[in-house]
C-alpha cells in the first residue's frame, strides 16, 4: 500500500557523489532535505570515478568549464576541511599537481597543441602548466620507464579517496538532518500545488523543490518537469593492484596511487550502451600502457577490476538548469562529480535554495544543444 512521506523543502533524486554534495550544501543552508536513492541497482557513475580533482586540459570547446573546474579545485580545501570537522573522516585530499605522461612524441605534440589552443581560446591567465622532456619528468617522477618521452604538468591538479568521500558525504548529510532513503527509485514527478509530487513503488513524497541528480536517469526524469538532460553512458574500466610502498605522490589521468597504497589504472572510454561487463582486451591495453609508464607495476598483483557508466552530455560538459515551465525543478548532471563536488556543495546548492542559478553556470544550460543552425 502506497504512503505519503513527510514533505521536505527539497527532494534530491540520486544519492551518488553529485546528489550527496548538493544535498549537503542545501542542508547546511537550512533546508529540510530528502534524498531518494535508487540504490545499488542503479547505473551508479560514482562506482567508476577515478577520484581526481582535475583542472589540466579541462575546457576544450568551452573555456567556462576550465574556469568552473579551477574554482572547484580551489574550493576543495574548504570542502575537505569541513567534512573532516563534521564527520572526523579525512578524505585524503591533496593537491600536489598532476602529470599527463606521453609514450610517443606524437602524443606529446598533440597534448601540447591542445593545451595551447585552450589557453588561446580566451584569457586563461591563471592556469599554469609545464611541458617536460623525459629527463625532467624522471627527475620529478623517478619511477617512470624509458618509454615515457615527456609529460605535461600542472600544479592545480589533485586527488582524494573517493570511497572516504562517499562515506563522508553520507555521514555529513545525516548529521545535518537529511532524510536519506535508499531503495527508492522514482517513477514519476508531477508538478502539484506549487511544488512536486514524487512517486515510486515506495509511495509518494511532496516537496517544494526537486533537484535531479540521478545521472543517466536524468534523461527520463527531466522531461517530467520541463527540463532536458540528453545524457548517454560512456563505459569506463578500472584496474586496482595490491598495496605497495608509496612511489607515486602525484596523480595523473591514467594512473594514481591511493593514500592506502593500491594503484588504480583507468584509461578507457567506450561507447557500449548500458553494457557494464568488464572487457579483457581493454584491460590488457590499459595495463600495458601503465607498465610502460611505471615498469614496477609489472610485479604487482591485480586485486580487482570493475567497470561503470559515466554520465556524458553530447559535448561532455555539465548540464545545470532550472525549469522555465515548472520553477523549483532543477537538473544537475556532469561526469566530473568529484572535481566539481566543492562547487556543487558550496556554490550551486545555495543558489538552488535561493531559486536562481548563478551567472557562472549560464553556459551549462541544455538549451545550448538546441541552438538553431543558420545557413
Amino acid at each position: 500500500m502506497s504512503t505519503t512521506i513527510r514533505e521536505p523543502d527539497v527532494a534530491v533524486i540520486g544519492g551518488g557523489v553529485v546528489g550527496g554534495a548538493i544535498a549537503l550544501g542545501l542542508a547546511r543552508n537550512g533546508a529540510k532535505v530528502a534524498i531518494l536513492d535508487e540504490g545499488d541497482t542503479a547505473f551508479r557513475a560514482s562506482r567508476g570515478n577515478f577520484a581526481l580533482v582535475w583542472v589540466q586540459s579541462k575546457g576544450f570547446g568551452m573555456p567556462d568549464y576550465a574556469l568552473w573546474s579551477r574554482r572547484s579545485a580551489d574550493s576543495w580545501h574548504e570542502l575537505a576541511a569541513s567534512l573532516a570537522g563534521e564527520t572526523g573522516i579525512d578524505v585524503a585530499h591533496s593537491q600536489p599537481g598532476g602529470f599527463m605522461l606521453c609514450l610517443s612524441e606524437e602524443e606529446l605534440d598533440k597534448r601540447v597543441d591542445a593545451m595551447r589552443r585552450l589557453h588561446n581560446s580566451r584569457p586563461l591567465t591563471d592556469f599554469p602548466y609545464e611541458v617536460l622532456d623525459h629527463d625532467e619528468t624522471k627527475r620529478r617522477l623517478p619511477a617512470i620507464g624509458k618509454d615515457v618521452v615527456g609529460s605535461l604538468y600542472s600544479p592545480l591538479d589533485g586527488h582524494v579517496n573517493s570511497l572516504k568521500l562517499f562515506r563522508a558525504l553520507r555521514e555529513a548529510t545525516v548529521r545535518h538532518g537529511v532524510d536519506y532513503r535508499p531503495n527508492s527509485p522514482v517513477e514519476n514527478i508531477v508538478p502539484k500545488d506549487s511544488g512536486f509530487a514524487i512517486t515510486g513503488p515506495w509511495g509518494e513524497m511532496r516537496a517544494g523543490k526537486v533537484v535531479l541528480c540521478a545521472g543517466l536517469g536524468n534523461a527520463r526524469l527531466a522531461p517530467m518537469v520541463g527540463l532536458d538532460a540528453p545524457v548517454k553512458p560512456s563505459k569506463g574500466q578500472i584496474i586496482v593492484t595490491e598495496k605497495t610502498e608509496p612511489f607515486l605522490h602525484n596523480p595523473m589521468v591514467t594512473v594514481r596511487q591511493t593514500d592506502e597504497g593500491g594503484v588504480m589504472i583507468g584509461d578507457s572510454q567506450e561507447d557500449r550502451g548500458f553494457d557494464t561487463v568488464v572487457g579483457q582486451p581493454i584491460l590488457s591495453t590499459m595495463a600495458e600502457r601503465a607498465v610502460k609508464m611505471f615498469p614496477r607495476l609489472a610485479g604487482l598483483n591485480v586485486v580487482r577490476t570493475w567497470s561503470a557508466l559515466r554520465v556524458m552530455s553530447p559535448d561532455g560538459f555539465p548540464i545545470y538548469d532550472q525549469s522555465e515551465t515548472h520553477p523549483g525543478a532543477f537538473v544537475v548532471t556532469c561526469h566530473s562529480g568529484v572535481t566539481l563536488a566543492a562547487n556543487h556543495a558550496l556554490t550551486l546548492a545555495p543558489a538552488i535554495l535561493a531559486g536562481t542559478l548563478p551567472e557562472s553556470v549560464a553556459s551549462f544550460t541544455a538549451r545550448r544543444f538546441h541552438v538553431p543552425a543558420y545557413s
